[in-house]
């Protein structure tokens, strides 16, 4: 049976990088490369018509912000996964990508050696994400921390709301939500409660809906804050 074929798109101001990104996928007949940008704008006015099932997605751009970029990707192509890929990390850029809508997160000084491989997880439904912003994830996800949404600087920060003792999730969701916030993927999940990965990914979606969350990063911080996950 031949791969599941992937398509590809990739913004970056920095041909050097898009160079490397291209020679990576071109040792990958699955993957096929659809566009490549240098600016928000170009990127933006493509991507409805092309609708990849991934797109890299660079924060520095000459022209506009990468975050502007993936809500745009989320608006019009929402079948798109987006991972970024950056010299940025930190907490705050972390966060408000996972805000935005990215689903990976990798660091350009860190890339894994079989780069495809993380483009193909993506694809797939899971989370790629550098080790040291992992860590980023698991500190703020801690017992008793409260997680950090980024705010419009000129609004006060709201302090963290206090447990929602009328979840809207199923038990069943509530148990696939932990487990995602613990790093597990479909496959595993699925394996561990007897069900299909495609079962899971229903759940997932309906988990989305019932907390109005972009992605699984976003779903398990808003539970955090409502205080429906016991991790």
């Amino acid at each position: 049976m031949s791969a599941v074929r992937v398509s590809v798109v990739m913004v970056d101001d920095n041909p050097l990088h898009l160079q490397r990104y291209r020679e990576n996928l071109a040792r990958d007949t699955s993957l096929v490369l659809r566009g490549e940008f240098a600016t928000a704008r170009d990127i933006m006015a493509a991507i409805g018509a092309l609708k990849p099932d991934v797109a890299l997605v660079d924060l520095g751009l000459p022209d506009g912000s990468g975050f502007d970029v993936i809500r745009h990707i989320r608006q019009v192509s929402p079948q798109t996964a987006v991972m970024v890929v950056s010299v940025f990390g930190g907490e705050r850029n972390l966060l408000e990508a996972i805000e935005a809508g990215a689903t990976g997160y990798l660091l350009k000084d860190s890339l894994p050696d079989d780069f495809n491989a993380s483009i193909h997880a993506l694809s797939a439904g899971e989370s790629p994400i550098s080790p040291s912003l992992a860590r980023l994830l698991l500190e703020r996800m801690r017992p008793g921390m409260a997680p950090v949404v980024r705010v419009p600087t000129a609004a006060p920060v709201a302090p963290a709301a206090a447990p929602d003792t009328a979840s809207p999730l199923s038990a069943r969701e509530t148990s696939i939500l932990e487990a995602i916030a613990r790093g597990r993927s479909l496959a595993e999940i699925g394996a561990a409660l007897n069900i299909s990965p495609l079962t899971v990914k229903t759940h997932v979606q309906n988990i989305y809906r019932k907390l109005e969350a972009t992605s699984r990063q976003h779903a398990v911080f808003l539970a955090q804050q409502r205080g429906l996950l016991k991790l």
